[in-house]
């Protein structure tokens, strides 16, 4: 039997991703997952306009426990001898889809310590990586310009950044990874990344029942320690985010709201 067809050449976003997937292949990830009760955090959400995206809620709720948990912000490098790198503060890796080049891509955008930021502030910000041209955003325009650079040298680029500095680490991938897919119905049961921790969730269900996955490299951090991350990321968010949420609404309805908003714009427009 004769099939025809062609040759299609790797674009941009394909080899963003196979380079990503190469950085993580030897990371041996395992999966936890929570099943959190968080239909106050549902319903104060929906009283704000424009809510902050859940991918928020949960990026400030795992930086705010890491605070707290020095080994939460841990990177393991293999070079030039194995050992771990503990950044002072989280950077989370947000993934965010956008269209590059009539396809579709996922780039992602960096918040350092998110467990300090409004979120008002945060949601200003993804915004900008929602709507900006790619070559605006400081970080995506770095990733598309690696991702043109020749194979070997970005496999030599990637293999220095994920191995010998935790700093560069940490600046090129975050400590820990948020990519949520399940306004669409559906979701990754596992995921892979660079970095030690990547956090994704079901899909929300009508009682407010939120499935939350924390994929860990095992040599980072044990199965308790992702546990009792997961159980206080639920405290934090029912507690700390809710309250947030309901002076975000209480804001949004004073007058000279839109001020704020709007300066709260201008301000995370540099990026994080």
């Amino acid at each position: 039997m004769s099939v025809s067809g062609r040759r299609v050449a790797l674009s941009v976003p394909r080899r963003m991703v196979g380079d990503l997937l190469r950085a993580s292949r030897h990371a041996p990830i395992v999966t936890f997952e929570r099943r959190m009760t968080l239909t106050d955090v549902a319903a104060a959400r929906a009283a704000v306009p424009r809510a902050p995206a859940w991918v928020l809620l949960l990026a400030k709720a795992y930086a705010a426990v890491a605070a707290a948990r020095p080994e939460l912000r841990r990177a393991y490098l293999p070079a030039p001898w194995p050992h771990l790198w503990e950044a002072d503060q989280s950077v989370a890796s947000v993934a965010v889809e956008r269209e590059y080049r009539g396809e579709p891509a996922v780039f992602f955008g960096f918040l350092k310590a998110p467990d300090t930021l409004p979120l008002a502030e945060m949601a200003a910000t993804l915004d900008d990586w929602k709507t900006k041209p790619v070559d605006e955003v400081r970080p995506f325009r770095r990733q598309v310009r690696y991702a043109r650079l020749p194979l070997p040298l970005r496999r030599a680029l990637w293999a220095y950044a994920g191995s010998w500095s935790g700093k560069i680490k940490v600046r090129n991938f975050g400590t820990f990874g948020v990519s949520l897919t399940g306004a669409s119905g559906a979701t990754a049961l596992n995921l892979i990344g660079p970095v030690a921790v990547s956090l994704n969730t079901g899909v929300i269900g009508a009682d407010g029942a939120l499935d939350v996955r924390l994929h860990f490299d095992h040599r980072v951090i044990d199965g308790m320690t992702a546990a009792r991350a997961l159980e206080a990321m639920e405290s934090y968010l029912r507690r700390e985010i809710v309250a947030e949420l309901r002076a975000l609404a209480t804001d949004v309805a004073r007058p000279g709201a839109a001020r704020a908003t709007s300066s709260a714009s201008v301000r995370s427009a540099a990026g994080p």
